[in-house]
């Protein structure tokens, strides 16, 4: 399952892990845009993929996605959660609407589908949660408190899973891009500043989903530039 699946780097995480022969279950908030985004996919196989609706602000969505997930394909054995907004603003340019839309779709929207997918993740004994976060989770970059916020908070959300379903054989990884070459960061690349690649990530999903129990990654940072982390 991949969350935000119709654009930027989620539709390349859906490119790759397709030619990889996964089978995939791809959900976003907007269907059209959803099903011209997979008729992109080169060599597309109707049978391994399922397009489903999913809103992370909308609670009802997650459980609902996972049931026509299993209904249709009989098991689940990795989640991918990348659906994520980014709004820049000043510190104290406080607005609680947007701090709490920042938070349902960063930290609240990737929990609810986590629990939702849990049974599945642990019946299978080598499930897989990855958490597209960002180096924003792992030091503060000024011009979005409440992004930082939210990124940290599903850094914790990372760890918690990671701990509690180890011995279920759920392996759970946070990847940590900087700037990635997609719509959402447009406004935070400069004019012509070196960035990563949506396929570089999709690169790295797909390494860690191939990975034994015995090999786990907690934590991806995934650098542009030179950065201490």
């Amino acid at each position: 399952m991949i969350s935000g699946a119709a654009r930027g780097m989620g539709l390349e995480f859906a490119r790759r892990l397709h030619a990889d022969g996964y089978t995939l279950s791809l959900g976003a908030r907007n269907a059209r845009a959803l099903a011209e985004a997979v008729g992109t996919i080169d060599g597309l196989d109707d049978t391994r993929v399922l397009q489903c609706h999913y809103d992370a602000q909308d609670p009802d969505t997650a459980k609902a996605w996972v049931d026509r997930t299993i209904e249709r394909f009989g098991r689940l054995d990795a989640l991918v959660n990348n659906a994520g907004i980014l709004r820049l603003h000043q510190f104290d340019d406080y607005d609680e609407a947007k701090f709490d839309e920042v938070l349902d779709v960063n930290l609240k929207g990737p929990y609810r589908l986590t629990i939702a997918a849990l049974p599945h993740l642990r019946a299978c004994g080598a499930g897989r949660i990855v958490n597209i976060n960002s180096r924003s989770g792992l030091l503060y970059r000024p011009g979005s408190a409440d992004y930082n916020i939210s990124k940290h908070a599903n850094m914790a959300l990372t760890h918690a899973a990671r701990h509690e379903f180890w011995e279920d054989g759920v392996r759970t990884t946070a990847i940590c891009p900087g700037p990635v070459a997609t719509d959402m960061s447009a406004d935070d690349i400069a004019a012509g500043m070196e960035v990563t690649q949506p396929g570089s990530v999709a690169a790295i999903v797909s390494m860690v989903l191939s990975m034994p129990n015995t090999a786990s990654i907690p934590v991806i940072p995934v650098c542009c530039d030179l950065n201490a982390m």
